[in-house]
């Protein structure tokens, strides 16, 4: 991505890296449709967003990882799944020389689904 331009959609974001890490994050988004289908793709804070009843999940490129970012209480109970991974309070890092780990990511927008649904 060229630094300070923001993208409109999720396919623009994609476009704007390498094929490799297009192909990634490919991966991820269609994990995540696949997960929560009735959520809706946005960019929010310049990154890949999935919208149901509230933010849902993020995604975004980076030069050695793909962030995730589901919300703190999106990891807590996948503790010992993340634990081969970077985390912060909300925040997962896969690295991109790693196959995407699509399986968990499926579990944890599943859970974040749950999450957002029970607060309607």
């Amino acid at each position: 991505m060229k630094k300070g331009v923001i993208p409109s959609t999720i396919d623009e974001y994609i476009a704007g890296f390498p094929t490799g890490t297009q192909a990634l994050l490919q991966q991820v988004r269609t994990t995540i449709k696949k997960a929560a289908p009735k959520a809706e793709e946005a960019i929010k804070y310049a990154m890949p967003t999935f919208v149901l009843s509230g933010n849902l999940v993020h995604f975004a490129a980076f030069k050695n990882h793909i962030g995730f970012y589901p919300a703190p209480t999106g990891i807590e109970e996948f503790q010992d799944a993340l634990a081969g991974y970077k985390t912060g309070k909300g925040s997962v890092q896969f690295p991109i020389d790693q196959p995407m780990p699509l399986k968990l990511i499926e579990k944890i927008v599943k859970r974040r689904v749950r999450q957002n649904l029970s607060k309607e």
